[in-house]
């Protein structure tokens, strides 16, 4: 291993939004210091047995990261730079939400070398924005943005999504106006999942199922309407010089978010804190998922003392380790690498899994052409805009 993306868990939030189901909540100061404490020990752990590894981009998200105070996240980030080689030109993302920043963190952030933020919208609807649960107006979020502008961040990322309940055709349009207005450097669209165990749910549990069901509902938008509230956001963002590069993501050309295309292309990544993940060598593995268990083995278990270098990183974080078969990993790279515009290449099969993708798929690719889902170009097999509209059905075709 030659290179590695890290992610970071911070699980921190002021309150958790009614339609949130991540591993994340609202803790109090002392544990949010505990927990950065713990974090250092882990990247400390980690980057002994790394040493030599470059790291080509890091992502720090939740949560709300920036609800940490600035000098915590500076104790992380400084523990990252001791131990890790960063790249020069890595990209370094973090997530933040309107209401919990001001200049001085902006201000910290770039000194601490985050060069690219994630700004939670949603919706630049206040009705909208109370009925998910966040904790902030437009209003906030339009001052957000300008101190991130002011503070000399040109790498942003707005999120919005699509399929709320009750969610006009006119009130998408109204949040991507707006968005579009501040010509971020990207945009992430997604569309609203209600997930079980969310106030959401419970919410709204039954049109949950008729959604699902193909039903009419009498809340949120049923399958044709979210659909059509999908492509609206797709067909707007393109007309306004925003690449569609992957089923949710747009950009602005040469803005693509290199963390999440390294998910996408299965490369290397290392995860740290509760619950996240990691994948290195065809490894996959997962860390705890309760605060004070990551915490107390922290503190009991981690040291970076004569700790060697190694590809076959362990950790005693670990509460899930599986180790992917060839067919497993063959699955992943065509459902993964289909999600992005440009989709797979016969090459990278080639060099992954010493065989030719048609020798594997090529009934699949055959009968997915024939049904207008995929094509195939110089060497490039890529879902149409038909197969990307049924991606579901198209990217479950690949599994063996």
């Amino acid at each position: 291993m030659k290179e590695v993306s890290l992610y970071l868990h911070i699980p921190f939030c002021v309150k958790k939004c009614d339609y949130c189901d991540f591993l994340s909540g609202a803790y109090d100061n002392d544990i949010q210091k505990r927990y950065a404490e713990s974090l250092c020990k882990e990247i400390a752990y980690m980057g002994q047995q790394l040493r030599s590894v470059a790291v080509s981009s890091i992502y720090i998200g939740g949560g709300t990261p920036s609800w940490l105070d600035a000098s915590d996240m500076g104790k992380i980030m400084d523990a990252l730079h001791k131990k890790f080689t960063i790249g020069q030109d890595a990209e370094i993302s973090m997530e933040c939400n309107p209401g919990t920043v001001t200049m001085e963190k902006f201000s910290a952030y770039r000194k601490m070398g985050i060069n690219r933020l994630s700004i939670g919208l949603q919706s630049a609807n206040d009705d909208e924005l109370r009925l998910l649960g966040r904790i902030h107006s437009y209003e906030q979020f339009l001052r957000t943005f300008d101190m991130a502008r002011k503070s000399g961040f040109y790498n942003l990322n707005v999120d919005i999504m699509t399929g709320l309940p009750r969610q006009t055709p006119e009130k998408l349009m109204h949040t991507l106006e707006q968005v579009i207005a501040l010509r971020p450097e990207h945009v992430s669209a997604y569309s609203l999942i209600v997930e079980e165990g969310t106030p959401f749910y419970d919410r709204y549990k039954f049109d949950a199922v008729k959604q699902h069901a193909g039903m009419k509902t009498e809340f949120l938008p049923d399958e044709d309407e979210e659909y059509r509230l999908s492509k609206m956001a797709q067909s707007v963002l393109i007309a306004h010089g925003y690449q569609q590069y992957e089923i949710s993501n747009y950009a602005r050309e040469g803005y693509a978010c290199y963390h999440n295309t390294v998910y996408w292309r299965r490369g290397d990544y290392l995860g740290l804190g509760i619950g996240a993940a990691s994948m290195v060598s065809d490894r996959r593995m997962a860390n705890v998922r309760d605060i004070y268990q990551y915490m107390d083995l922290c503190a009991d278990k981690l040291s970076s003392n004569n700790i060697e270098e190694t590809e076959n990183l362990t950790s005693p974080l670990w509460q899930e380790v599986t180790s992917l078969s060839k067919k497993d990993a063959m699955e992943e790279f065509m459902f993964l690498g289909l999600r992005m515009n440009a989709g797979v290449t016969r090459e990278d099969f080639a060099k992954c899994f010493s065989c030719s993708i048609e020798s594997v798929y090529g009934e699949t690719i055959k009968h997915l052409r024939q049904e207008a889902l995929l094509e195939v170009a110089e060497g490039r097999i890529f879902l149409t805009d038909k197969g990307m509209d049924l991606s579901n059905y198209a990217l479950a075709q690949f599994l063996l």
